[in-house]
């Protein structure tokens, strides 16, 4: 089954719809499944105190003003999902806490996603494993208990959900991509899992694509010099194109693992062994 490919826009719209149906549309032109947004309530996930102390930023000098100027509202996302639908192309985000998951389920997304600084939030992770939706479950941050925990809720629920392996640094170092890890999660876990990266360049993710993972994601900019946290993390247009390509190369030539011999190769072997008597 082919590797779902995701473009992570996250907060990297800056709350601009203009700059956010860009991002959008890059995906869609470069052959990606689907893009993903993170909703938060942010007095949910924040204090007053955090909120009303000093920040300076494009829309104005505390965390209230920044984290309030990167959250889309319900009307802005009835028109990123009315874009989406138009254009062709699946949307879906990462709640941080209850009642963003509550406001996105409003939405007819087919897909969720636990990011990883969630995974360990259960009365979330029960939320999301009873919409019965498949659901991206991000490994950042984790330990096995961690995941096991995530793991049961799911199963239980009966939500269809795969793993997806992540080291949660912005950028990522990349010899902190520890690939292997991906075959550990699938046989420890015995499900499916991908990779969700935080890298700069393209290598670890082409990788990644031939360690046999079920979905690919990574962050998306227009200029990675941008305002935004995530920005340096991020692969502009070009690279998402050429990563895309890349991916779709690498799972056509991992091909089935059954040695055979080609028919494109009979002639060939015919006139190599031209001078050897073959029984």
């Amino acid at each position: 089954m082919s590797i779902f490919i995701v473009a992570e826009i996250g907060i990297n719209h800056n709350g601009d719809m203009t700059l956010c149906k860009d991002l959008i549309d890059t995906a869609n032109e470069s052959g990606c499944d689907a893009v993903k947004f993170q909703k938060r309530d942010i007095n949910s996930v924040y204090t007053k105190e955090f909120l009303d102390s000093p920040r300076e930023s494009p829309w104005g000098s505390t965390q209230r003003d920044q984290k309030s100027g990167l959250e889309f509202g319900k009307e802005d996302y009835k028109e990123i999902d009315n874009y989406c639908k138009k254009i062709g192309i699946e949307w879906f985000a990462s709640a941080w806490d209850l009642k963003s998951q509550n406001f996105l389920s409003s939405f007819d997304c087919k897909y969720n996603k636990v990011a990883s600084a969630m995974i360990v939030y259960s009365d979330l992770l029960q939320v999301i494993a009873k919409e019965g939706k498949h659901t991206f479950i991000s490994t950042g941050m984790a330990t096995y208990e961690d995941i096991q925990n995530a793991v049961d809720i799911f199963r239980s629920a009966n939500c269809s959900f795969e793993l997806m392996h992540t080291v949660s640094t912005y950028p990522m170092r990349d010899n902190h991509a520890n690939l292997n890890l991906i075959g550990t999660l699938r046989e420890k876990y015995n499900c499916k899992v991908g990779y969700s990266g935080h890298e700069v360049g393209l290598a670890i993710s082409y990788a990644a694509a031939a360690c046999g993972i079920s979905s690919l994601e990574r962050h998306i900019t227009r200029d990675r010099s941008m305002y935004g946290s995530d920005q340096s993390a991020s692969i502009e247009a070009s690279g998402l194109r050429q990563l895309v390509g890349a991916v779709r190369k690498i799972e056509d030539a991992m091909g089935d693992g059954i040695k055979r011999i080609l028919s494109e190769e009979e002639p060939v072997a015919k006139n190599l062994r031209q001078h050897l008597v073959l029984n």
